[in-house]
């Protein structure tokens, strides 16, 4: 425990809404946000790992060129999602987001630098993956470490936003913004946890790639679905020692929220628990069946539901981190009638229309990408549709 006073005051000016939907909002934003990160971080990863794999190696070419063609999406959706929760993050916890990314200023820069150096890593791989494979792969394989590295910042960020006792030690060791969050012993499980659970969604996007290629090309759909149902049950698997280990480092009387302490918390708990082993069995039994829609629709909904709830649940414990300091009342609310409802209609407007553009682009289609046609009239096309794209 420490003075709550080492804390910056709440911003005077009023939330423009009530705090209850900003709160809402965040949720909803930072699921979306999470959705496409994980297609990118996990269909990158297991792109790499085809590439790198001789066992049916025709096909795991096929899985790498198709895998290409859709990371550099993801991250330009997930870039630009992600501005939408970083910016209600800001709006309720300010204070507490601003200190921490001061204390790791540089690192925090460099995000922006590492992200561009890895976008353009990924559509070096995509308009030369068919070409040269070897220098694409390492190039894809450099693209990925990057964005890891950038989830790390983020996990530093994170975990030093919620804990407002390390802050002095922090800024007296290293004042010129070179700071980390290493002695936090819920740092590395909890990157690790977000880090196998996009490779759990990436093998989820390659069931549903089988399933939009299973009547036009069986052979490699079934290959496809093997690929990516064990990918997601193995990494989900390994989520429950991973998960184990940032449960018992965090903090007991925070700890003892999930366990009795908070009843949502506790109910978010269990159901968390019992919808990964259920969607484990669901893919194992749907594998061995050969069902490629009990895999693709079952298995997705259980991922979501899970998804969401590890979400809430993630935010009832940065709010119990931060509940010495963090006071919702003391926020001041100045509701701007005149402007929420053209926000939220045009927040709706823009999930539906990035839905949209996500069916047009055929990124779930059986279509063959454009990678796998080097002629120069099929380059070109392929280059508008990513130019149309971004």
């Amino acid at each position: 425990m420490i003075d709550p006073s080492i804390v910056p005051i709440v911003d005077p000016n009023p939330l423009p809404a009530p705090y209850w939907l900003f709160k809402l909002l965040l949720l909803v934003t930072f699921t979306l946000h999470i959705i496409a990160m994980n297609f990118m971080l996990g269909g990158a990863f297991l792109a790499v790992v085809a590439r790198f794999t001789s066992k049916g190696k025709e096909f795991r070419n096929r899985i790498f060129l198709d895998l290409a063609k859709k990371v550099p999406v993801f991250l330009a959706a997930t870039i630009t999602i992600g501005i939408a929760p970083l910016l209600f993050v800001q709006a309720i916890y300010g204070q507490y987001f601003y200190t921490s990314t001061i204390l790791i200023a540089w690192p925090w820069f460099l995000i922006l630098v590492l992200l561009c150096i890895a976008y353009y890593g990924f559509y070096y791989v995509v308009y030369n993956g068919q070409r040269r494979p070897g220098p694409a792969g390492i190039v894809l394989l450099v693209s990925l470490t990057f964005v890891l590295i950038v989830g790390f910042i983020q996990s530093n960020n994170v975990t030093l936003m919620q804990t407002p006792a390390h802050w002095a030690a922090k800024y007296f060791a290293s004042p010129t913004g070179w700071s980390n969050n290493l002695s936090d012993p819920t740092l590395i499980p909890r990157y690790l946890h977000f880090v196998t659970s996009a490779i759990a969604v990436g093998g989820m996007l390659l069931v549903l790639l089988a399933l939009a290629r299973w009547k036009s090309d069986r052979e490699y759909a079934t290959y496809l679905f093997q690929y990516g149902g064990k990918s997601f049950m193995y990494a989900t698997m390994a989520q429950f020692i991973i998960g184990t280990w940032f449960l018992v480092t965090i903090p007991r009387n925070l700890r003892m929220i999930f366990m009795g302490d908070n009843p949502l918390a506790s109910v978010l708990f269990i159901i968390g628990i019992l919808g990964t082993i259920a969607a484990i069995f669901l893919m194992s039994n749907a594998i061995r069946k050969q069902n490629i829609r009990v895999a693709a629709y079952g298995v997705s909904g259980l991922l979501a539901v899970v998804i969401i709830t590890m979400i809430i649940m993630r935010d009832i414990l940065r709010d119990a981190y931060l509940e010495p300091y963090f006071h919702p009342h003391q926020f001041a609310v100045k509701t701007q009638w005149a402007v929420l409802p053209v926000f939220l209609v045009l927040f709706l407007a823009g999930v539906g229309l990035w839905l949209l553009m996500l069916k047009r682009y055929g990124l779930f289609s059986g279509n063959k990408p454009p990678l796998a046609d080097t002629t120069p009239t099929a380059n070109a096309a392929a280059e508008t549709e990513v130019e149309l794209v971004h």
